[in-house]
């Protein structure tokens, strides 16, 4: 059968997983695959690319590797030592090496023109460790009498006299301070560039809208966040863009690759915590001429680093582990291709997607214990884990390994509900990545990924045992 078939008009909707391609789009299809094989053999003759048969990319460095050489490990660590009995990924990490000194701080020298934050101090030899990046990463050179980190700025307008050059900031939809560190930061734990945006969908929506036009096909999967699959259908598919839709494997995103100019791929996938061989994946898919998009808003940076393993971008809701603290909606994309990231970043001016400053002056704040909040998070997700899959009363108990969230089906949505109704520690909330442990029934919102029993549980920073044993209260009284 051909790969070009008559559609109807203003049917951009392509149902299902093999799906069918608008009028025309073949033709646009293989002349962007053979822009994207001449990008790839260009890749590999200078060492950045992945194999032909499908092994993971080297690690690519940030252009902005000189003022900004924190690094961390490519893929996903091993989660800390309390969660070593479940299992982790094969790529390995980095975390309890000795770690070289910092190198000695330079103090900022008077200007008379207006200048913008200095970069952050270079570090000597080998990478930081984890935990020292999140802590430092985005933060000043030490300026005497001034804090660690600097406090938000709040400013429409500023003073900016002379040609538009002449100031390093002119008006707040446009830039701000904050919004600089912290995007530093940003880039130094994803590896690439950084732009923030006022909420993970509005991170995700400007991918979408500037990667994508009419006639283009979007793969996305029907089984990850929903936000993104509504997005394409409410607005995308009326605008002329295909839609494929695939669960979240290997397999299927790989075969509904061809003809795509943009997967959107989830690893884990929320809520159903599928994980995928994400190195080989990425490849494959850009082998079929699209681009990758890989939201990483479940493992964070500190256990998987998609631009490492070859995406084009990474996405993330801030709003989740990044920030811990259930009291910030943020965002941000990441991309290795300075081209590609300075069109998000004049989508996020023109469309207004930007944050407050005051909410990125928190989110920077929260983001240096990022390290040690996963680590107590997987130890309780561990043990709660463990104590669940040992039920003959549960089915379906999923982990993937590392991060905060433990998937379960109660079987019903009646006993469902009686369970988060008992439950006294642990509150019944949306979201994850909190320091409150929390659950809900993630069938509520309709969507038709899980069951009615499905049970979404985000591990907090209490007490294992206290968790546990309010989970087990829970289950045996509703049993």
């Amino acid at each position: 059968m051909s790969d070009e078939q008559d559609e109807p008009t203003g049917d951009a909707w392509v149902k299902g997983e093999a799906g069918v391609l608008p009028k025309g789009l073949a033709a646009a299809a293989r002349a962007r695959l053979d822009q994207q094989r001449e990008r790839i053999a260009a890749a590999r003759g200078g060492g950045n690319a992945a194999t032909p048969d499908g092994d993971r990319p080297a690690p690519r460095r940030s252009p902005d590797e000189a003022s900004a050489p924190d690094r961390v490990p490519s893929g996903r660590p091993r989660p800390s030592s309390a969660a070593s009995a479940a299992p982790t990924s094969s790529t390995g990490g980095r975390d309890a090496e000795a770690r070289p000194a910092p190198a000695r701080a330079r103090r900022a020298e008077p200007d008379a023109r207006p200048q913008a934050d200095p970069e952050p101090a270079p570090a000597q030899g080998d990478v930081l460790g984890l935990a020292t990046q999140v802590v430092t990463a985005g933060i000043a050179a030490p300026v005497q009498g001034e804090p660690f980190l600097r406090g938000p700025v709040f400013a429409g307008p500023y003073h900016a006299a002379g040609d538009v050059g002449d100031a390093p900031h002119l008006y707040g939809r446009m830039s701000n301070p904050g919004f600089e560190r912290y995007e530093q930061a940003l880039a130094t734990l994803d590896g690439g560039r950084s732009v923030v945006f006022a909420s993970g969908m509005a991170a995700a929506t400007a991918v979408l809208q500037t990667l994508l036009g009419p006639g283009d096909l979007l793969v996305a999967p029907n089984d990850g966040y929903p936000g993104v699959l509504q997005y394409a259908r409410e607005h995308l598919a009326t605008r002329g863009v295909g839609v494929r839709t695939v669960p979240t494997t290997d397999e299927a995103i790989r075969r509904a690759a061809k003809g795509a100019a943009l997967v959107w791929i989830e690893t884990p996938a929320n809520p159903g915590l599928q994980v995928l061989e994400l190195g080989a994946t990425i490849a494959a898919c850009q082998e079929a001429g699209a681009r990758v998009v890989v939201d990483n808003t479940l493992a964070t940076p500190l256990r998987q680093r998609p631009l490492d393993l070859g995406a084009d971008l990474v996405v993330s809701s801030d709003s989740k582990h990044l920030t811990g603290h259930s009291d910030l909606i943020l965002g941000h994309v990441s991309g290795t291709d300075a081209d590609l990231v300075e069109q998000l970043r004049r989508w996020r001016t023109l469309a207004g997607a930007v944050p407050g400053p005051f909410e990125i002056w928190l989110a920077h704040r929260s983001l240096g214990t990022l390290d040690v909040r996963l680590r107590r998070q997987e130890a309780v997700a561990v043990a709660v884990h463990g104590t669940l899959a040992a039920r003959e009363d549960l089915e379906d108990v999923r982990y993937p390994g590392f991060s905060s969230v433990v998937g379960f089906d109660l079987g019903s949505m009646a006993r469902a509900k009686r369970f988060l109704a008992t439950l006294e520690l642990v509150a019944e909330a949306t979201s994850f990545g909190g320091m409150h442990s929390t659950a809900e029934r993630r069938d509520r919102f309709g969507d038709g990924q899980v069951g009615p029993g499905y049970i979404r549980f985000s591990a907090g920073l209490e007490t294992p045992g206290d968790v546990v044993a309010d989970l087990v209260r829970a289950l045996d009284a509703t049993g």
